[in-house]
C-alpha cells in the first residue's frame, strides 16, 4: 500500500464491480480487502507530481507551501518517496526522504537547509507534525498491510459511493495512533475516508480523500483534507502534474545525497 504522499499516498485501486467474498471471520475479511488493495496499487514503477500543502489554524488563518514529490517502487519491500518544498522562501530547500518497509519502522530523513543539516526521524518520534501540518510524519511513512491488524466492519455507502468500512490497529506500539476506521471505495479501491484515534482511544482527526482521477490502471486521490478535531487546525495536500510510470533512478533516494 501506498504512503499518504505516494497515493498516498494512501489506499489505492482496482476496477469497478469488485466483489469480496464473506471469508469467515471480520478480522480474516479485513485482511483479505487490504491485501487485494495493496496489490492493486502494485505496478505503477514511479510516479512525479507537484503538490500544495495549506495550513490552516483555530483563527482560519492561511500559509500555503508548494512542494515537488516522486516515488519509487521497490520490489520486495515499501516504497522509496522524497518530498521537496520550493515555495515560499522560509521553508524552501528543505526536503523529506522515506525509506518505506513492509513489517519494520520505515526510515525516514528531513534536511533543513538553514542549518544544513539532516535530521533522522526516529520511530518514536514519527507521531509529531510534518512541517507544521496535521499530517504526521506516520501519516506519510509506509501504510503496508503487515503493519495493521485488519478488522472489516461492514458495506456502507458514503456520499453515494459503496464503500467498505474497516478498522486497522498499528502493531507498533510506538504509533501515535491506537486504531483507525476506514472507508475504503469500492470502485477506487481508495480511502475516502479515516478517523484517526489517539493513545488514549479518543478521535484526533479526520482525513477526507477526494478528487479521484485514474491515470492509466490506477486511481490516484486528488486531494487530501485533515482535519484536526482536539486543536480545530486544519492541513490540506492537493496534487497537481501528476504522472505514473516514470523511471526514477533509485540514486535519487540516497540519503547521503539528501543535502545536495
Amino acid at each position: 500500500m501506498r504512503s499518504t504522499i505516494a497515493s498516498i499516498t494512501a489506499v489505492a485501486l482496482l476496477g469497478a464491480g469488485l466483489s469480496i467474498a464473506a471469508a469467515g471471520p471480520a478480522e480474516d475479511k479485513g485482511w483479505e480487502i487490504a491485501k487485494k488493495v495493496e496489490k492493486a496499487n502494485d505496478g505503477f514503477q514511479g510516479e512525479t507530481s507537484t503538490l500544495e500543502m495549506t495550513l490552516i489554524n483555530a483563527h482560519g488563518d492561511k500559509t500555503t507551501r508548494k512542494m515537488t514529490s516522486m516515488v519509487r517502487e521497490k520490489s520486495g519491500d515499501g516504497d522509496l518517496s522524497r518530498i521537496e518544498f520550493r515555495w515560499p522562501a522560509d521553508v524552501k530547500g528543505t526536503r523529506m526522504l522515506t525509506w518505506s518497509h513492509k513489517k519494520d519502522n520505515d526510515d525516514q530523513w528531513l534536511y533543513l537547509p538553514a542549518i544544513k543539516r539532516v535530521k533522522r526521524i526516529s520511530s518514536r518520534n514519527k507521531s509529531g507534525s510534518f512541517m507544521g501540518s496535521e499530517f504526521s510524519y506516520e501519516d506519510l511513512g509506509s501504510q503496508e498491510p503487515e503493519k495493521f491488524k485488519h478488522k472489516f466492519l461492514g458495506d456502507e455507502t458514503l456520499s453515494g459511493r459503496k464503500v467498505w468500512k474497516t478498522q486497522r490497529i498499528p502493531t507498533d506500539k510506538r504509533s501515535g495512533y491506537s486504531k483507525q476506521i476506514v472507508w475504503i471505495d469500492k470502485q477506487f479501491m481508495n480511502a475516502v475516508k479515516i478517523q484517526y484515534y489517539d493513545r488514549k482511544g479518543e478521535l484526533l482527526k479526520t482525513g477526507t480523500f477526494s478528487g479521484y482521477e485514474k491515470k492509466g490502471s490506477w486511481y490516484r486521490v486528488g486531494r487530501i483534507d485533515m482535519v484536526n478535531h482536539q486543536t480545530r487546525k486544519k492541513s490540506s495536500i492537493v496534487w497537481k502534474d501528476r504522472k505514473l510510470g516514470v523511471d526514477i533512478d533509485e540514486d535519487e533516494f540516497d540519503s547521503d545525497e539528501l543535502s545536495d
